[in-house]
């Protein structure tokens, strides 16, 4: 193979008048956005209440839901006893606070939220005597306590999670699965079902 001086720049040089009659790529965003690709999932935000508090309560499905593993999640049960990890390494400390409950499930205000109403719970540590205070148990502790009240008080699910040792995301979880448990009264869901129409 011979050396021919100057083929290398040459090349480089006809590269460089090929690109440059191309289109530009770049976008300048933010004047000029883009449509998301379909798989687009969005940006991770974290939700927080109208009075500002973070609602993150470490249920982990962020992290589960993850396509390329990169949340990472840790901290402690509601009770300290026992660490709880979720990904790679940790990186994030965990919030446990009891805010997280007060909207009911719902991750943003509507016009039907109303404050909590004091609960008579003595029907309720009857039911967890029942099934002795066993978190396995805890679809039948739920079903037992809407029977009871008409529905899933926040003040139950508080109690349920203090006697129980199980975590408000477990809570959470295991209600919001099955459609026959509600967090509202019936009427105050019609409404909200209503307004949302």
């Amino acid at each position: 193979m011979s050396f021919v001086p100057g083929l290398g720049i040459a090349k480089g040089m006809a590269l460089t008048l090929r690109r440059f009659f191309e289109p530009k790529v770049t976008v300048m965003y933010p004047e000029v956005r883009l449509d998301p690709p379909p798989k687009f999932r969005g940006r991770l935000q974290l939700l927080y209440d109208e009075w500002g508090t973070i609602k993150c309560e470490t249920c982990f499905q962020c992290a589960q839901a993850c396509p390329i593993e990169c949340i990472d999640m840790g901290g402690v049960d509601t009770r300290g006893r026992f660490h709880v990890h979720w990904g790679a390494p940790e990186t994030y400390d965990e919030r446990r606070e009891e805010s997280a409950l007060r909207r009911s499930g719902r991750p943003v205000p509507d016009p039907a939220y109303r404050p909590f109403e004091a609960v008579d719970l003595t029907t309720l540590d009857a039911i967890l005597d029942e099934y002795d205070h066993d978190p396995a148990h805890m679809l039948a502790i739920l079903e037992a306590t809407q029977a009871a009240y008409g529905y899933l008080p926040v003040a139950t699910l508080k109690r349920i999670s203090q006697r129980t040792g199980a975590w408000y995301a477990m809570i959470y979880g295991t209600a919001s699965y099955y459609r026959h448990l509600r967090f509202e009264p019936a009427q105050a869901a019609r409404q909200a079902a209503a307004v949302d129409a």
